[in-house]
């Protein structure tokens, strides 16, 4: 049985691509936004926050050449949403600088975006996605600056990084990431990254594609700093600070996390309007696999999940 798409928009309705530069000091970070003014807006701003080993557009604005839609930004463009992401320090079109961009520094990178995308748009809440580092990197955004964060959704997102396989091996190279600030990302990189779980849900054209597009994005090299992290600073968000309506999801092959993890950051948050999502078919790469539209069907559910109307306590 085929699966049901109905939900994902045609690709021939026309999306709106723009290029928006934010300074941090001396650096110049890329910030970049898709919508569509061929259908009406939903009024929900959606900022994706990139993971540890590729630039932005590499994850969520992918072109694979006659394999359909990949592009996250694209299917919620043609949704109504107004779409933004950047390339964090060191990533992509960013500045290239000795900095390693630990999970820290992105939250003065996001920071230093919200100007933009407040002046652009007429608001001052947003809804974020990260996936990974990237969800890190929201959550201690989240965590900084809770008034900006309307709702979140975390995915593969390592709380303690306790007993998970994947963290478990990068630690023994822990040396490797430490003696310089960046390491080398080619389509061999993409390859094992999108096997590493597990085989047979992503494409095989997936790594080439992918590295393609990140040197066309202008990336080639990422920085270490997230890995390092990963390896030895969690945790690094505080889950009670977390207020607002969220989503976790975990893929049923993810060696990033395990599910004793995820639950231990679920029960302490400090909300209730929560939710936890297994996805069974997924690994790691949530955003590009061979089942990314049930993701994006997900995404898109919880981000019109209807507000509640009481004023009964949260």
């Amino acid at each position: 049985m085929a699966p049901d798409t109905n939900f994902i928009p045609s690709q021939d309705i026309e999306v709106t691509a723009e290029e928006h530069w934010a300074k941090k000091g001396d650096v110049d970070l890329f910030v970049f936004r898709k919508y569509s003014k061929a259908v009406p807006s939903n009024g929900k701003v959606l900022f994706i926050v990139h993971g540890s080993s590729n630039s932005t557009r590499t994850s969520c604005d992918l072109t694979v050449p006659g394999a359909g839609e990949y592009s996250f930004m694209n299917v919620f463009a043609r949704l109504g949403y107004d779409v933004w992401t950047m390339d964090h320090e060191g990533y992509g079109k960013s500045s290239k600088t000795d900095s390693f961009s630990y999970v820290a520094d992105a939250v003065d990178d996001l920071n230093a975006a919200m100007p933009i995308v407040e002046k652009e748009t007429g608001q001052k809440q947003f809804c974020f996605y990260g996936g990974s580092s990237g969800a890190l990197r929201e959550g201690m955004f989240q965590n900084a600056y809770p008034e900006k964060v309307e709702r979140i959704i975390m995915s593969s997102f390592p709380y303690t990084g306790k007993n998970a396989p994947s963290l478990i091996k990068r630690a023994e190279r822990l040396d490797e990431w430490q003696a310089t600030n960046t390491r080398k990302v080619d389509e061999e990189y993409y390859l094992n990254m999108f096997t590493r779980d597990t085989t047979g849900l992503t494409a095989p054209e997936l790594p080439a594609a992918a590295a393609a597009a990140e040197m066309e994005n202008g990336g080639g090299y990422v920085p270490n700093g997230t890995y390092v992290d990963m390896c030895i600073n969690l945790p690094l968000v505080e889950p009670e600070k977390i207020k607002c309506p969220i989503l976790m999801i975990r893929g049923d092959h993810d060696g990033i996390t395990t599910d004793e993890d995820m639950m231990e950051f679920y029960d302490k948050l400090g909300t209730r309007d929560k939710q936890m999502v297994m996805m069974s078919g997924q690994a790691h790469n949530i955003t590009v696999g061979i089942n990314r539209h049930r993701f994006w069907f997900l995404v898109h559910n919880f981000l019109q999940f209807p507000e509640r109307i009481d004023d009964l306590p949260r």
